[in-house]
């Protein structure tokens, strides 16, 4: 029997991941605060130095659940997309995903380097890779909305109702 949604534990981990990317993009500034305090020589105050260290913190608690998540992924599988959706749709849905956990996996992995190893190149590159990852989030809502709206299929219905407890 095929696959026809995804299962409790995949759509729990969906939206828990995309709650920490939204409050990563809405409180991002703690981090760049801090860091140009301490560039300055400036004492950070308390609340400086945990605005900061939270968003060290949930980057790193976003790459372990991406990891698991994509772990949850390639053992569940996910269901096939709508029979008669265009190719161009399958492709451009297959490359957004590689995309979205390529991006929430490396970014915080530059991000960790740029921080505790000073290293510019990866501060550039995990800049970067915001301005991607938000280019990458668009698309995917959009082309859920889409899916739901003008082509009618069940594809957002699916993230949102569980196929299985698992």
């Amino acid at each position: 029997m095929s696959k026809t949604g995804y299962s409790s534990t995949q759509i729990r981990l969906h939206w828990l991941l995309a709650v920490m990317v939204l409050v990563q993009f809405i409180f991002h500034d703690g981090v760049h605060n801090l860091g140009g305090l301490i560039q300055r020589g400036e004492e950070p105050s308390i609340l400086d130095v945990i605005w900061g260290q939270s968003h060290i913190v949930l980057g790193l608690l976003i790459f372990v659940m991406a990891a698991i998540r994509l772990s949850v992924r390639l053992k569940q599988k996910v269901p096939p997309p709508p029979q008669a959706e265009n190719a161009v749709l399958k492709i451009t849905a297959k490359l957004t995903h590689f995309m979205l956990y390529t991006i929430l996996l490396v970014m915080p992995i530059s991000g960790s380097v740029a921080w505790f190893g000073h290293v510019e190149l990866a501060a550039k590159g995990h800049e970067f890779g915001k301005g991607l990852l938000l280019a990458f989030l668009f698309l995917h809502v959009v082309g859920a909305l889409y899916q739901q709206f003008v082509l009618k299929t069940d594809v957002l219905k699916r993230m949102v109702k569980p196929e299985n407890k698992f």
